[in-house]
């Protein structure tokens, strides 16, 4: 087999089935399957697994095991040359794993292989490619240094490459990893004794530690809805002091002045984070457009959204939309392909736009406005078109 797929799951049901179904689209044509952990989450998304993906293999926890004990039994469970640990709050193209799988079959020593994220509004979202953040690299990302002065300062968002530059990183986000399995193995997976954090920074650096090298890699884009799978609470604060504690003692000679500098960036790193966590009030659009064919779909969102609601039946569209209006555009994915809506999403990034997903047979639209938002479930379920066989 070439590809081990493995989501760990917890309590993000609606996103998890907008996850599986793009990952089934994306492998279905490779040799490929689908691993879910879920980590004994309190919803539904193990009865909604076996019901809609029965040919996805499902590992029930009976215990929140955290990140690295989740993904280690996933990949336990794997038959792939390749793995891809991947978030539940993740959207990847129809190309994507072809595209990758491709990219490293030409690296040898190969370690880690990332890919160019977005937010669901359509933004980069940096920690697409990082470097080792040691104790100058955390200074400068602590101060502020890395963004006065990138060229100098950068090496904690890796920019000496951009966004659509393909090259050579240190560190990558595990929303997104793709390697070998017996290098997962080599090093022992995801460290079982940091419970979530730092865990994907602790695995990238361990394969660097074997001589392999990580690559982020450009050429395809997967959404990261992000906040969808963390709650910034006071817990998440007292587990990111823990796992910026156990990264920096397990990797470095710690002095006093080191752990000065480290306790101060916990702290205001926590701090912000915090904030950025506050759930932000969902504002109102005043157009909506749906992309689809569907115009029953659309009759029947007009009823429930009490709005007008617009229909584009071809893409791409060169529509511009007004600064003072909010719009959001809905994508029908029982008419659009998940690339096409990845490169809507680019192209057409703005305060003033929004987007939602209807999953293929599905009773609700999805989304996030921002890396810090936690994301938004609609139920539609007075539409019964969308449960067609």
């Amino acid at each position: 087999m070439k590809l081990s797929v493995v989501i760990l799951n917890y309590n993000v049901r609606y996103f998890l089935e907008l996850c599986v179904l793009s990952v089934q689209k994306a492998v279905q044509h490779l040799d490929a399957e689908i691993i879910v952990v879920d980590n004994n989450s309190p919803d539904d998304s193990c009865a909604m697994i076996r019901e809609r993906f029965p040919n996805v293999v499902l590992i029930e926890n009976k215990e929140n095991s955290g990140f690295p004990k989740g993904n280690n039994i996933g990949v336990a469970q794997a038959t792939g040359e390749y793995i891809c640990i991947l978030n539940p709050d993740t959207v990847v193209a129809e190309d994507t794993f072809k595209k990758v799988l491709a990219f490293a079959d030409t690296k040898s020593e190969l370690g880690i292989v990332g890919v160019k994220l977005i937010d669901g509004k359509g933004n980069f979202l940096p920690e697409s490619k990082r470097g080792v953040p040691t104790p100058f690299v955390a200074f400068t990302k602590i101060t502020g240094l890395y963004r006065l002065f990138p060229k100098m300062f950068g090496k904690y968002y890796a920019s000496h490459l951009t966004k659509d530059e393909t090259g050579i990183v240190e560190i990558l986000v595990g929303a997104f990893m793709v390697m070998k399995r017996e290098v997962y193995l080599e090093v022992g997976g995801f460290d079982e004794d940091c419970f979530m954090y730092s865990d994907d920074i602790d695995l990238s650096y361990m394969v660097l530690k074997t001589g392999r090298t990580n690559y982020y890699y450009h050429g395809t884009t997967v959404i990261h809805y992000k906040g969808e799978s963390t709650v910034k609470d006071k817990k998440y604060m007292q587990r990111f002091q823990q796992a910026m504690n156990f990264f920096y003692n397990k990797h470095f000679k710690v002095s006093v002045l080191f752990s000065f500098f480290m306790k101060l960036g916990i702290l205001f790193f926590s701090f912000v984070k915090m904030f950025q966590g506050k759930q932000k009030p969902k504002l109102v659009a005043q157009d909506y457009i749906l992309v689809s064919h569907n115009h029953e779909l659309q009759q029947r969102l007009q009823i429930i959204l009490n709005k007008n609601v617009g229909l584009i039946q071809q893409l791409p569209f060169s529509q511009t939309f007004s600064e003072n209006r909010l719009t959001e555009i809905i994508f029908d994915t029982n008419f659009i392909k998940f690339q096409s809506i990845i490169e809507v999403l680019e192209t057409n990034k703005s305060n003033s736009v929004r987007f939602r997903i209807i999953p293929q047979i599905a009773d609700f639209l999805i989304g996030s406005d921002s890396s810090l938002d936690r994301g938004e479930v609609i139920g539609i379920s007075d539409l019964p078109i969308l449960r067609q066989p």
